[in-house]
This record gives C-alpha cells, sequence and structure tokens, in this order.
C-alpha cells in the first residue's frame, strides 16, 4: 500500500528561493510539454505520417534543447522538468482511459510543486538532502516504514510542504475493538449518524470563518504592491487554515471508525450533483463528503475492515428500518416521519444509518457464501487482507 506523509518544511530564504525556482521550471516544463503535445497531435491528425506525441519523445526533447534555450533550468535538480512531463503523460492515460478531462496548464501560485525520484533525496531523522541544495530541515520524521517512493515538495499558502510517498507493505495494524458493523449516514446538519445513535458535528471550518474570509478577499491594495502580495498571503493562510481544520477533523473521524467497527456501510453520494443545489452546495462543500470516503476506504483496508457502498438509488431515508416499507416522497425538510404501515416514528438520519448497517450485513454474508442474502441494490466491494468480506481499494495521488 502506498501511504504519503506530508511534513512541513522549515527553510531559510536561500531555501526557499530554490524551491521557487524548482517549481517554476517544473511548471514551464508542463506547460512547455502540453503546448507541444497538443501541437504534435493536431498535426498528426492532419497528416498521419508525422508521429504522434509521446511522453518520451517530449522529454528526449526537452534534453536536447535546454542547455541552448532554457539554460536556467540547470540550475534545479534534473527531476523537477522531467518528472513533470511524466506526470503530463500520466494524466493524458488518465483521459485517454475516461477517468479525467483534457489537461490543462498549470498556473502560478497554484501548481507550485516538483517531484523527486527515491535516488534524488535522502532522510535523515528531521532532515531531508536535496539536489544542488543540501539539507532542508523538516518539522517530524517520517512516520511510516517501507520502501520510499518519492517525494514532492509544493507550497501551501507561504509555507513548503513535502509529501513523501512509501510503500508500506509490512505496515502494523493499530488495534481493532470489533464492534461489529455500522450504518453511517451523511449529512449537513451533523457530519455523520451512526446506526448506534451516535450524531458527530462537523467542524464547519468555512462557515464559521466566512466573515474573515469575505473582509480578507476585499483587498483594496494597489496592483502590483507589496502591500497586495501581504493581503494575498493571508487569504491564502485563511484558506489553507480551513481545509487543515476540515482535514484533520476527517482524519480523526475515519480512524475512529475503522478501529471501532469491522464492517462499515455508507451511501455512494453523487456529491458533483449535490453542489449543484445553490442553497446547500456551500454546506455540502464544507463537511467534505468526498473526501471523507476517500480517508475511509484506504484505513479500512490498512485496518482490515470491510467498507461496503450501498447503491446510488438505495432509499435508506424512505425505507423503514422496521417493515420495510418504501415511501414515495420525502423532502429534506422532513426529518421526523412515521411509517404509514407499521405506525413507527423515525428519525431520518438515524433510519438511514440503520438501513446502511442492514445493507452492510446482508452483503457481506452474501459475500460469504450465505444462501438466500443480499439485495438487489449492487454494492461495492472488494476483498480486504485476511478475511472473506469485502473491502473497497482507495488510489492515492
Amino acid at each position: 500500500m502506498l501511504m504519503a506523509h506530508r511534513i512541513a518544511l522549515d527553510p531559510n530564504n536561500h531555501q526557499a528561493t530554490y524551491f521557487a525556482k524548482a517549481a517554476g521550471t517544473a511548471r514551464f516544463a508542463y506547460n512547455w510539454a502540453l503546448a507541444e503535445w497538443s501541437r504534435q497531435d493536431a498535426a498528426h491528425r492532419e497528416d498521419p505520417s508525422l508521429p504522434a506525441p509521446s511522453e518520451i519523445a517530449l522529454r528526449r526533447r526537452l534534453n536536447a534543447i535546454k542547455r541552448t534555450e532554457f539554460p536556467w533550468m540547470l540550475e534545479v535538480t534534473k527531476n523537477a522538468p522531467q518528472m513533470a512531463i511524466m506526470q503530463l503523460g500520466q494524466a493524458f492515460r488518465n483521459f485517454f482511459a475516461g477517468h479525467a478531462k483534457y489537461p490543462t496548464f498549470r498556473r502560478k501560485g497554484v501548481d507550485d510543486r516538483f517531484t523527486l525520484t527515491n535516488d534524488q533525496f535522502r532522510l535523515q531523522g528531521r532532515r531531508i538532502r536535496i539536489p544542488h541544495l543540501g539539507w532542508v530541515r523538516m518539522r517530524e520524521e517520517l512516520r511510516f516504514s517501507g520502501k520510499i517512493v518519492s517525494a514532492t515538495v509544493s507550497r501551501a499558502a507561504d509555507r513548503w510542504v513535502v509529501a513523501i510517498t512509501v510503500d508500506t507493505r509490512d505496515q502494523p495494524r493499530r488495534p481493532s475493538e470489533h464492534q461489529g458493523t455500522v450504518g453511517v449516514d451523511l449529512g449537513v446538519l451533523a457530519l455523520v449518524t451512526l446506526s448506534t445513535g451516535e450524531r458527530i458535528p462537523g467542524p464547519k471550518a468555512l462557515r464559521r470563518r466566512l466573515g474573515q474570509l469575505r473582509r480578507l478577499s476585499r483587498s483594496r491594495k494597489q496592483k502590483g504592491s507589496k502591500n497586495r502580495v501581504k493581503a494575498k498571503t493571508k487569504l491564502a493562510r485563511l484558506h489553507a487554515r480551513i481545509a487543515n481544520i476540515r482535514q484533520d477533523a476527517l482524519h480523526q473521524l475515519t480512524s475512529n471508525l475503522t478501529r471501532r467497527f469491522d464492517t462499515i456501510g455508507i451511501e455512494d453520494l453523487n456529491v458533483r450533483g449535490m453542489v449543484r443545489n445553490r442553497r446547500l452546495a456551500r454546506c455540502i462543500a464544507d463537511m467534505g463528503f468526498g473526501e471523507f470516503r476517500r480517508q475511509l476506504r484506504y484505513k479500512a483496508e490498512r485496518q482490515g475492515a470491510v467498507v461496503v457502498v450501498a447503491g446510488r438509488f438505495f432509499p435508506s431515508s424512505k425505507l423503514c428500518s422496521v417493515c420495510g416499507a418504501v415511501q414515495e416522497d420525502m423532502p429534506l425538510a422532513v426529518r421526523l416521519w412515521t411509517c404509514p404501515a407499521c405506525h413507527t416514528t423515525h428519525d431520518r438520519d438515524l433510519n438511514a444509518a440503520t438501513n446502511l448497517t442492514t445493507y452492510a450485513v446482508s452483503s457481506t454474508v452474501s459475500a460469504c457464501g450465505g444462501e438466500g442474502a443480499g439485495s438487489s441494490h449492487p454494492a461495492v466491494v472488494k476483498p480486504a487482507p485476511m478475511k472473506q468480506e469485502v473491502s473497497v481499494k482507495a488510489t492515492f495521488g
């Protein structure tokens, strides 16, 4: 399993300048290669006898011309431009496979990063050695053990961080509490409602700092002035703080769930469609539903737990968890409802979590070979290590 540990760096002015140069070189190489790829692809379509663009050909061409046309590239590590073109190649492979949109140009101040292969840097305690630069202090040591794959140095607001990717095949599991199966219903009032009756509120970091965010966004500083740069830095710091608060809350929640429960049932929410609702878009984005599912999947696999994802059209909220009757219509404003068949009063979120628990149990029993079990709604499942049940594998970037 590939895990990335993101560690803050503590560079001096000379080192921070080098990072900015390397990130700029990587961004330039990526944009140059993207422009060349588009030009060669258009020429190949008009004349099929011309060669089609390829990642390897672009890397070779850049190596051939950079000493004469781009001599400033030699001031930083050779990995900066080469890895950027390799990442462009991966972006096109994702595009051709239908997993992503057509690659776009990287922007200064937004895509400030460069990647190093494992033979181009070295770790020693709370230090990292980078080519052409030397040792740079890190705020903490690498937590994961295993084969180091790569390192990506990037800028978050006005701070530089390094994400070190490690192949943690022998990573020990944390002690599990084996509390059985739980259903998890995501919401905007409470981040999650568990079938055990627990309600865990979200941090709502954006909502609580929205006033401050609006004030910092109304900059009247003159363009190009130092005061405008300072105002831009303050705004970037606040955005980074909001993201960090949200990430911390989601990490604590997903770690708690995967440690406590062996099987976790969740819904396959259409988050992209949900954020199109202008009344709920900000609340949904502030909760981080997509990030919650991503973290839950890879932590469950690492812990040996099972994640069962109910189909997108599974009526978790409309289905009575007592008699199985399904309601035809239930607006979001309805938080309590009474089943007309068995006259049981349900809390909307708790009822949905209970139904997800039942769904997860039936899906895992069916996966283990039980007769007469299962559901008419497909589940997204995959076998987990050392278990007969199912889990979902995450993708790490």
